[in-house]
């Protein structure tokens, strides 16, 4: 009985036990310990045993992805060169606004948006210098793209303002008017504004002096000067503008004017004209003989 128990526990030990190397070849002290040690003793207070440096994965590999490649990818690069040889010259005004919504529609075919744009204001112009609101109302035009359209709108604008500061304005009249226009003819709500203007007729700044509402804009003469004294204008260009899109002076248009004529007067202060900017085109009182 002694013998078949010491058997049975001769047998356990020996299963879980390792084997010699059969080469004789010498081990680490780890691994020649665990020879006479069952596994278990022989790693309860070792580190476990280390990994290979590398694994082979014997999955099958991936295939390689792709860039997605869509239509109108070739158009844009051609659209992109032709600017770049021609500098836009030769661009109508839906592929040079196609151009500029390339930035915010990155994954899309900017052509349909940028048609429906300018069938909706009529003009390139008109659409970088429409208001966000309204440019939102274009199917497919959110706040971002409305919100980059006009940025490059008011950084336009700002290069015609640059072009007129400490200048002659007066040698530089349609440059004037094209700045007054992109700032002012699609506005929403009457704004009356002032470009003061310094001894040489150069622009000193261009301020706006009050917003009203969609037909009437509240006018201070006083105040008005007391803008030009402040900046030694010594003559001024009134501008504002009628949201209906026509720049007929009205009655009060020219009551006010008159009124400020004769402020300005008294403070050897010249009014040189009155510009009523529209949607299509603009009136000035100098060349109706209103000043």
């Amino acid at each position: 009985m002694a013998r078949k128990k010491k058997d049975k526990k001769q047998a356990f030990e020996e299963s879980h036990t390792l084997s010699f190397n059969p080469e004789n070849i010498p081990l680490p002290p780890d691994l020649a310990l665990s020879r006479f040690l069952p596994i278990d003793l022989a790693l309860s207070d070792k580190q476990e045993p280390q990994k290979p440096e590398t694994e082979i994965n014997l999955s099958p590999k991936a295939p390689a992805k792709h860039k997605e490649w869509h239509h109108y990818d070739g158009h844009r690069q051609r659209l992109r060169q032709r600017f770049l040889n021609t500098g836009g010259q030769d661009m109508p005004d839906y592929e040079f606004l196609e151009l500029l919504l390339f930035r915010s529609q990155s994954r899309k075919d900017t052509k349909p948006l940028a048609k429906a744009l300018l069938a909706h204001f009529g003009s390139l112009a008109e659409v970088l210098s429409a208001d966000i609101r309204r440019l939102q109302e274009v199917k497919g035009c959110g706040a971002a793209i409305a919100t980059d359209l006009k940025i490059v709108g008011t950084a336009a604008a700002r290069m015609l303002l640059s072009g007129l500061l400490k200048r002659d304005v007066f040698n530089s009249w349609d440059k004037v008017v094209a700045y007054c226009r992109s700032v002012m003819a699609s506005e929403e709500r009457e704004q009356f504004r002032v470009l003061f203007l310094d001894k040489k007729n150069g622009l000193i700044i261009d301020k706006i002096m009050q917003t009203g509402t969609v037909d009437y804009t509240p006018v201070y003469p006083r105040e008005v000067i007391k803008h030009a004294l402040d900046l030694a204008a010594s003559s001024l260009v009134l501008v504002h503008n009628h949201p209906s899109g026509d720049p007929t002076p009205s009655r009060q248009d020219i009551a006010m004017t008159t009124k400020l004529q004769e402020t300005a007067a008294g403070m050897n202060i010249t009014i040189y004209d009155h510009l009523i900017i529209g949607r299509n085109g603009y009136a000035s009182f100098r060349k109706l003989d209103l000043l």
